[in-house]
């Protein structure tokens, strides 16, 4: 627990005043409840509005309002913007919790963009809005260093790497456009507490292996979807205290990669220690006290920590031994495959180009790696290798310390802060069948160039080192300098990460007992009907509403329910009836964001949708759109068990007919199969409310025009 003594602590020769006694890893009271909850439970319950009563302990699997710290929307806030006004919505309900943040077409000088970002600032100026223009930075690190994303804080963002805030142990989470606009005009949107997974780091990382091995080797060694659309809570204290705060939002940006949707590390001393640093740096820059990263602040939070209870439930809790990690390269063209360094060394791979770019890995730390590999050497003849700080900040820094002019001596090529070639916009794309090297977070095929290209990912100094010897390797295998100079690397005698994984069984949500008194006026709290039985894994959103129609603006809603699941099966639409309840397969929805996939059902009166699982984009668009969408693995399971040894039949009736209870979280089949009870999540109050009043748009107009 927290010591009451008072210490005065000193950063770089500056006071800063009365302070708390920081253990290494922080503690809290655990208060007796009926509910016991973890870190990310905890979180959400500070954010979490319109609970049933006050006493109402959220869990995972819950539907809840949620009214969050901040909401960042970057060159897409011209689009939410858009969607704003297409609500009727005038004002904001909170001008300072929303942020925009221009970052990814910065290299893009062309007048229409320029006049799309001159419209956003004035947007911005015009409603009181923080706003960062082209060149401060890419906005994960931007709301990093400004403080928007803070320790026990729910910051989200209209972006799939907002995963990154949980660096610093806030919770950050992606939402789609329409959640971004409700948030500006209501001050609030949804969220469904996803499973929690507890990823647990035992002993400490050898010398030379970075936070990009962990997250490296976690995607290619945990590569079954173990963590797909779960919360990570990374634990363990003795692999917390050798990892920094950068290794921590480079595993934390990556853990969106891995396919989680939040990333969190507990609050400790090194997380305190950073905090603190800041403040004093930024109490310096702006002469005065920073709004949302100061010692008053910092003090509150160490003085109210937040841990797991015991007995706080997990869903799936998974090991990684620190000590047996090793460089890894993840390529080429796909996070899941990943290979110790040292392995493909011998391949004697040949590189094009190499980037040191993007929110994960452009951090100073970062680009002084790079540096320290490439002093005195000079990048290969015949290869490109590309460098952008995280922001202007981290760029004047290393600019300071002469780090930035060294990257540049050795040939690097700088590019201004911001997304670039990571997202394929600008300079530096691959071309047809070349190879690059990327510190960046993706490598899927064609996302930095031609889909004929091959792309890795590694650590910033795998990056440099393959830059200079024009192949993939690491600084120990360049030529030495000197005898005196040594560049820090990890041992060449690697053996396989030391990994453990278990689904735990005390992980089922109590939301079905707490939710089953909470039900909204006109929310039809079960249904009957015959289930449908699309079996088929990774359904995509092309395959559910073609891409062909996606932009034809004027398809009425009679041709929406005709042409639904086209590229899937062209009968279904002949053989799916009003009421029926489909079921799909595991991670159906994936692909695209198009709102008609969820729209053209409901259209084809289907109005629930059971899968093992769902694309967390395609479960907010069709919750946003008031089509209920709920994971049913185990009754998936059994429908393929059941028909196993049937013809294949890519739309299939059943015969099996049921009630949904959507309130407790039940289906019972009652004819065409013995009976059966299945688990679901409850729908809660949240969820509830968008089915009612027809999706989350005319939800909003209809809190505005109140």
């Amino acid at each position: 627990m927290l010591s009451a003594c008072i210490r005065t602590s000193r950063c770089g020769g500056v006071s800063v005043g009365p302070w708390i006694h920081r253990p290494r890893h922080l503690a809290t009271f655990a208060s007796s409840r009926v509910s016991p909850q973890n870190v990310i439970e905890k979180i959400v319950q500070r954010y979490a509005v319109d609970l049933p009563h006050p006493e109402h302990k959220v869990l995972q699997g819950d539907f809840v309002s949620i009214s969050p710290e901040h909401v960042m929307t970057h060159d897409n806030t011209a689009a939410v913007i858009s969607k704003f006004k297409s609500i009727g919505a005038g004002k904001f309900k909170n001008p300072k919790q929303p942020v925009f943040t221009l970052d990814h077409d910065v290299q893009n000088k062309t007048e229409k963009n320029l006049l799309k970002y001159r419209s956003i600032q004035e947007f911005a100026k015009n409603h009181g809005v923080d706003f960062y223009p082209a060149g401060r930075g890419i906005g994960h690190q931007i709301l990093i260093e400004e403080g928007y994303a803070f320790p026990y804080a729910m910051t989200v963002a209209s972006d799939s790497h907002s995963n990154m805030y949980g660096g610093i142990g806030a919770l950050g989470t992606p939402i789609v456009r329409t959640d971004a606009a409700a948030i500006w005009a209501t001050g609030r949107t949804w969220w469904q507490i996803p499973p929690v997974a507890k990823v647990e780091f035992l002993n400490s990382l050898p010398e030379g292996v970075t936070g990009k091995d962990i997250i490296v080797t976690l995607c290619g060694l945990f590569n079954k979807d173990e963590v797909l659309n779960t919360a990570i809570e990374f634990t363990g204290e003795k692999g917390m205290a050798g990892l920094t705060v950068d290794d921590r939002l480079t595993i934390a940006n990556m853990t969106t990669e891995w396919g989680a949707l939040a990333g969190v590390f507990p609050v400790d001393e090194v997380t305190a220690d950073w905090l603190l640093k800041r403040a004093v740096q930024l109490e310096r820059s702006r002469e005065g006290k920073h709004p949302r990263i100061n010692v008053e602040r910092i003090k509150k939070l160490l003085e109210n920590p937040i841990r797991s209870d015991p007995g706080a439930r997990y869903a799936k809790h998974l090991t990684l031994d620190l000590a047996t990690v090793s460089p890894y390269v993840s390529g080429p063209n796909s996070v899941k495959l990943a290979t110790p360094l040292t392995e493909l060394e011998k391949r004697n791979i040949a590189i094009h180009k190499a980037y040191l770019v993007s929110c994960v890995n452009s951090r100073a730390s970062d680009l002084r790696a790079a540096a320290r590999v490439l002093k005195g050497r000079t990048v290969a003849e015949g290869v490109e290798f590309y460098i952008a700080a995280a922001s202007s900040e981290v760029q004047r820094d290393v600019e300071a310390s002469g780090d930035w002019a060294e990257l540049l001596r050795a040939g690097a090529k700088p590019l201004p802060a911001g997304c670039g070639p990571c997202i394929g916009l600008g300079a530096g794309l691959l071309k047809d069948n070349e190879v690059g090297i990327s510190a960046t977070n993706r490598n899927y095929k064609g996302r930095m160039g031609s889909p004929n290209a091959q792309a890795y990912l590694s650590s910033p100094a795998v990056v440099a080192a393959s830059a200079v010897a024009g192949r993939i390797c690491g600084p120990a295998s360049l030529p030495p300098l000197s005898s005196a100079l040594k560049i820090s690397s990890a041992p060449q005698t690697v053996q396989p990460p030391v990994i453990s994984y278990s689904e735990l069984k005390n992980a089922d949500t109590g939301s079905s007992a707490s939710s089953s008194a909470d039900v909204v006026s006109g929310f039809p709290g079960s249904l009957k009907g015959e289930f449908i039985f699309c079996d088929a894994d990774n359904l995509n959103t092309d395959g559910i509403y073609p891409g062909k129609y996606t932009y034809v603006d004027d398809i009425p809603p009679e041709r929406m329910a005709q042409v639904v699941m086209e590229n899937y099966d062209p009968k279904f639409s002949s053989i799916a009836q009003k009421n029926d309840i489909l079921v799909g397969g595991f991670n159906f929805g994936t692909g695209s964001s198009r709102e008609q996939a969820a729209t053209a059902l409901l259209y084809a009166g289907i109005r629930v949708v059971l899968a093992g699982s769902f694309s967390e984009t395609f479960k907010r668009n069709a919750i946003n759109n008031g089509l209920v969408v709920l994971e049913a693995p185990a009754l998936v399971r059994d429908l393929r068990k059941a028909f196993e040894g049937d013809s294949k039949e890519l739309t299939r009736r059943t015969a099996w007919k049921g009630t949904l209870d959507l309130v407790n979280g039940r289906v019972s089949i009652e004819e065409g199969s013995p009976a059966k009870e299945y688990s679901i999540p409850a729908v809660g109050r949240a969820a509830q409310e968008l089915v009612v009043e027809g999706g989350l748009e005319r939800w909003v107009k209809n809190r505005i025009e109140a």
